[in-house]
């Protein structure tokens, strides 16, 4: 179980390794290109070379990306789709070439249709991402169910894996996004029944990573809100549970966390799960 952060990628690509050490990081998660954007960032293949070494000689892997914000596969406008098609197929690349495992990414809203309605196309957004080859993932995040996005349980997240068929899809469960959306996380118990309905609708073995935050709202209020380790309703022994349950003990844990100074993941918060892991696995 190694734990992580997402950090930035600003002024050069590999940088993003010296910020992860710095807070004691173990593991990474970074963007390619900027979230909120359509703009795909040019990085040379010295630079991405820079980035794979210098990760693998600090020890600070495995390094996955976060998709854009933008990309929504289950939009009912065609633009849209192509660009998030785009999106999914750039940020591949870059982890080929890189040496990142994969992209996590939020499928997105049905905006109401209903996701049987969006099923197929998503499905087949998905098939056609993949069919590009390459060995790197695609990362299914769960949501917290705002917006009519798609993914807020796992039977959809299943549903989808089971119709596309490849080995090349994986999860990776937000602990916020979980809870919001109605898995009690702040208890063994209910870890326990998030595990069985995990194994049940989609298979523990697709689970690659988990986004460790802790969550501003309460318990299955359906809002996307992060907080720092220990500061939110799921709490330290929340993530004690969590970390606890042998389903985690050889996934990589990524802060996402607003931070203790308000500027992101920090050595606190990745210091608070460090602690618990100890105490939890020994």
């Amino acid at each position: 179980m190694r734990i992580g952060a997402h950090v930035s990628t600003a002024e050069a690509l590999h940088l993003c390794v010296d910020r992860a050490c710095a807070i004691d990081c173990e593991a990474i998660q970074i963007f390619a290109a900027a979230p909120q954007s359509w703009r795909p960032r040019v990085h040379s293949d010295d630079a991405l070379a820079l980035l794979q070494q210098r990760a693998t000689a600090c020890d600070v892997v495995p390094v996955f990306v976060h998709g854009s914000y933008l990309i929504n596969l289950a939009t009912a406008d065609p633009a849209l789709l192509q660009r998030s098609l785009a999106a999914l197929r750039q940020s591949r690349r870059f982890c080929e070439t890189s040496g990142a495992s994969g992209t996590i990414f939020h499928v997105g809203s049905h905006k109401g249709a209903g996701f049987a309605a969006v099923r197929q196309q998503v499905v087949e957004a998905l098939r056609q991402v993949l069919d590009d080859g390459g060995q790197s993932l695609l990362i299914l995040e769960n949501s917290a169910g705002t917006g009519n996005t798609l993914a807020a349980r796992f039977a959809e997240i299943g549903a989808l894996i089971a119709d596309v068929g490849s080995d090349r899809l994986r999860v990776c469960i937000d602990t916020c996004h979980a809870f919001a959306s109605g898995y009690d996380v702040s208890t063994p118990a209910g870890v326990d029944r998030m595990v069985e309905e995990l194994d049940r609708e989609i298979g523990s073995e697709r689970l690659v990573a988990v986004h460790a935050n802790d969550s501003k709202g309460p318990f299955a209020c359906g809002k996307d809100r992060h907080e720092n380790i220990g500061a939110g309703f799921i709490g330290l022994d929340g993530f004690r549970a969590i970390m606890a349950h042998p389903v985690f003990q050889d996934v990589p844990f990524l802060l996402e966390v607003p931070g203790f100074a308000g500027k992101g993941p920090d050595k606190e918060n990745v210091a608070i799960l460090k602690r618990l892991r100890e105490e939890v696995c020994g």
